[in-house]
């Protein structure tokens, strides 16, 4: 009787073990594998009206924090290369402590940036809304996306799959800590997975409010 329990849970305990890890590898693999053609450098990305950088951390005093000066650097690159003609800056403001896209205009204007050049999301909470957003909200049909190599496969999938033509550009301007790659990477694998879990079956709607298309 022992010997059956025994087998028993131990099956249940790997296959419950496999169905997780499938789980959670599957939509990374999925979101890799169609991101892989859509990547390019800085050097050889093609030309386009619109990029969309995404939010990250702030520091203490309300400036953009290494991973979001690192997308920063990237965007102003483009835009003074003149591969792109307008810059969506898009993050978290759900809180009047914490202004993404204010810190990232500022970055932008302190590098030389002109003010119109700038079109600020103040509801991108996350990688979905900011691809959903927009979409709908600033009717963007056609972008490059900036930010890292962890996260730009999901944001990727994320643009394309709201309609919008989107490529990307490798961010790669710090050499961040083993550590901290390894967190990020790992974190990836559960975002994924909501990230597919939200498209497929929650289909949420973020904060939305008046078109605005960029002109």
């Amino acid at each position: 009787m022992f010997k059956k329990l025994f087998r028993f849970t131990t099956r249940l305990t790997l296959t419950l073990s496999l169905l997780i890890l499938t789980s959670l590898f599957l939509p990374k693999s999925t979101v890799l594998l169609y991101s892989s053609p859509r990547t390019f450098t800085v050097e050889n990305i093609p030309k386009e009206r619109i990029a969309i950088v995404f939010g990250a951390g702030l520091l203490l005093d309300g400036s953009a924090g290494p991973v979001l000066s690192d997308r920063m650097k990237t965007a102003v690159t483009l835009y003074q290369q003149g591969k792109v003609e307008k810059l969506l800056l898009s993050g978290d403001n759900s809180v009047i402590e914490h202004n993404e896209p204010g810190a990232m205009e500022q970055y932008a204007l302190q590098a030389g940036i002109p003010p119109e050049a700038l079109v600020l999301d103040y509801a991108g909470r996350r990688t979905y809304d900011t691809c959903y957003r927009a979409r709908h909200i600033f009717q963007v049909d056609t972008a490059i996306l900036i930010t890292q190599p962890f996260h730009l496969p999901r944001a990727l999938m994320l643009c394309n799959w709201f309609g919008i033509e989107s490529i990307g550009v490798v961010v790669d301007n710090r050499n961040f800590s083993r550590r901290n790659l390894t967190y990020w990477n790992t974190r990836e694998l559960f975002a994924n997975f909501q990230a597919a879990w939200d498209v497929l079956y929650l289909e949420p709607t973020p904060i939305m409010g008046d078109v605005e298309p960029i002109k």
